[in-house]
C-alpha cells in the first residue's frame, strides 16, 4: 500500500501543477480578495491579481517538480519575494506571526474549492490524491512564508536597534576642528562599533583635528569598555585626529587602576571643559581661566 502511494504521489503532484496552471486566472481573482492581498495592494486590484498570478505560477512549478515538501524548491523563491514581502509589510503594520499565518491559511480554501469542483464534475475516483498534494503544498507554503516573516522581523529589529544606537551617539561640533561625542550608558561591542564609525565619519566630514570622548555618562568602565575606548582612540589617530577622553570620575579612576588597565598612552582630562580648553590651546587659541566661586578653593 505504501509503495502504491509513493508511486502515485509524483503523478498527483504533476496533476496538481496542471490544475494550478489551468485555473490560474480564477485562483488569482479569488486570492485578490483575500485579506493578505487586499490589505497590501490597496491602490489597484489589478496589481493584486498580477501578484497572485505570480504566486500561482510559482506553486505550479513546485508541484510539477514533485518537491511539495521542499522549502528549497526553486519555485518558492518567487513566493519568498511576493508573499514574504507582503507578510513583512503586515508585520510592520503590527500584526503578529500567528495572525499572518492565519491569512496564509486562508489562501488554501479558494483553491481547494476549485479543485473539488473540477474533480466532482469529472467523477474522478482518485480526486483525493491531488487534494492531499494541495494540502502538503500549502503546508510548505505556510512554512516558507513564516520563515521569511521571522527573518524580516529580525532584520527590522536589528535595523531599528542600530538606528537607536546612532541616535544615542551624537557628534557635537564644539569649535572649528573640534568635535565631541558624549557617551551615556553602557558600552557594548555593537554600540562601540557605531561610536567608532560615527566618529570617523565626523572626522572626515568636519575635518576635525581634535576629538573628545566624554564618558561622564558611562556608569562603569571595565576591561572590555577600556578596550573599546582604546580602539576608538587608535582609529581616530590613524585618521590624523588627536583623541581626548574626558569625564573620568574618581570611582572610575580607581576601578581602572585596580583592574591594571593601562591608559598611559591616551590623553585624559577630568571634564569636558578641560578637554575643550586643551584642544583649543593646541590650536593656539587663548582660553581664559574659569572664574572661581567665592569661598571655593582654586583647582
Amino acid at each position: 500500500m505504501q509503495v502504491a502511494e509513493q508511486n502515485t504521489a509524483p503523478e498527483a503532484a504533476k496533476e496538481l501543477g496542471a490544475f494550478l496552471e489551468r485555473r490560474r486566472e480564477q485562483i488569482a481573482q479569488r486570492w485578490a480578495d483575500a485579506t493578505l492581498f487586499r490589505t497590501v495592494f490597496t491602490v489597484s486590484r489589478d496589481e493584486a491579481v498580477e501578484a497572485c498570478k505570480a504566486v500561482v505560477d510559482a506553486l505550479a512549478d513546485v508541484a510539477r517538480s514533485g518537491r511539495l515538501e521542499d522549502v528549497a524548491a526553486p519555485g518558492f523563491d518567487t513566493v519568498r519575494d511576493q508573499l514574504g514581502r507582503m507578510a513583512g509589510s503586515r508585520a510592520q503594520a503590527g500584526f503578529d506571526p500567528a495572525h499572518i499565518d492565519g491569512e496564509v491559511v486562508g489562501l488554501r480554501e479558494p483553491v481547494a474549492a476549485l479543485l473539488r469542483a473540477e474533480f466532482a464534475e469529472a467523477a474522478d475516483p482518485d480526486a483525493h490524491a491531488p487534494t492531499l498534494a494541495l494540502a502538503v503544498l500549502m503546508g510548505t507554503l505556510r512554512l516558507v512564508v513564516m520563515n521569511t516573516t521571522v527573518h524580516a522581523g529580525q532584520e527590522l529589529i536589528s535595523r531599528q536597534r542600530r538606528q537607536m544606537l546612532e541616535v544615542a551617539t551624537p557628534v557635537i561640533s564644539l569649535w572649528q576642528g573640534v568635535v565631541a561625542v558624549p557617551l551615556i550608558g553602557t558600552l557594548d561591542s555593537a554600540r562601540s562599533q557605531v561610536v567608532m564609525e560615527t566618529l570617523l565619519d565626523a572626522i572626515v566630514d568636519q575635518r576635525a583635528a581634535h576629538v573628545i570622548l566624554d564618558i561622564t555618562g558611562v556608569p562603569t568602565v571595565d576591561s572590555l569598555v577600556a578596550q573599546h575606548l582604546m580602539k576608538t582612540v587608535a582609529a581616530a589617530r590613524l585618521m590624523g585626529a588627536e583623541c581626548i577622553i574626558s569625564g573620568i570620575r574618581p570611582a572610575i579612576a580607581q576601578t581602572i587602576v585596580q583592574l591594571g588597565i593601562d591608559l598611559g598612552s591616551i590623553l585624559t582630562r577630568a571634564t569636558l571643559a578641560d578637554a575643550l580648553a586643551h584642544a583649543l590651546g593646541r590650536q593656539d587659541i587663548a582660553v581664559p581661566p574659569r572664574p572661581v566661586a567665592v569661598g571655593a578653593s582654586p583647582r
